[in-house]
């Protein structure tokens, strides 16, 4: 299967690589000449990622790309609640693999909090997410249960995670497949993406992607609800 196979909406343009080398390559070609423009228009840029193990390579090439990264602010678009001293931490993994050399000079905003609850621990984030300036760039990905970001299927507080209308930036998130409660950037906070990058490898995620078309229902596969505004796939086998 390759992804031109897919019958993709027309706000939806794919790109596709021989393997996860170049595909990283160009998602972090691509990435940084964004971050460049919107340097080059607005004085500083916004990046979100998502974490997790497959972006690792693409947050290794980006960290060589040329740019100032001092007029830079990273995030996360999803956390594990747990400190950055965590393995599991997202935040850990970022300054592990993207955070180094020159990128250290990027402002990081964290998403994790400590707090008395999950819900405490999100209400503190959603604040904090009051002074992003804007989204230049945003990356995700995507689980094989059709999730992205922290929106899970099955979680008490999806509705309201997919609303485009909600005035929520951050939630806490539930999912009983995964470890660790999440905090999650909200649909209608991650929608306000100048450009919106989905990283995608192997026939089984292409299969999810198919799977999610075809139902056409955020609430069952939440990466539906992101096909329906501009979007650019990066896959590769």
């Amino acid at each position: 299967m390759a992804i031109s196979e897919l019958e993709l909406p027309a706000t939806v343009t794919a790109h596709q690589f021989t393997e996860p080398a170049k595909q990283a390559e160009g998602l972090a070609r691509d990435v940084a000449e964004r971050l460049r423009a919107a340097i080059a228009a607005n004085g500083t840029a916004t990046l979100v990622v998502s974490g997790g193990r497959s972006p690792v390579a693409f947050f290794e090439v980006l960290a060589k790309q040329a740019l100032d990264w001092s007029k830079v602010l990273v995030t996360l678009a999803d956390e594990r609640w747990v400190p950055v001293e965590h393995a599991d931490s997202n935040a850990g993994l970022l300054k592990r693999h993207l955070l180094v050399g020159e990128v250290a000079k990027a402002r990081f905003l964290s998403l994790y909090r400590p707090a008395a609850s999950l819900e405490a621990a999100a209400l503190e984030t959603d604040r904090a997410l009051a002074e992003l300036p804007g989204i230049d760039v945003l990356v995700l990905g995507m689980g094989d249960d059709g999730h992205t970001a922290s929106l899970f299927p099955n979680s008490p507080n999806l509705a309201e995670g997919l609303d485009p209308h909600s005035t929520r930036r951050c939630l806490p998130m539930l999912a009983p497949s995964v470890p660790h409660q999440r905090l999650s950037m909200t649909r209608a906070l991650l929608a306000r993406a100048r450009f919106t990058a989905l990283s995608l490898q192997g026939a089984g995620k292409l299969a999810t992607l198919r799977a999610a078309l075809e139902t056409g229902d955020a609430q069952h596969m939440p990466i539906y609800a992101f096909v329906q505004d501009p979007l650019d796939i990066y896959w590769c086998p």
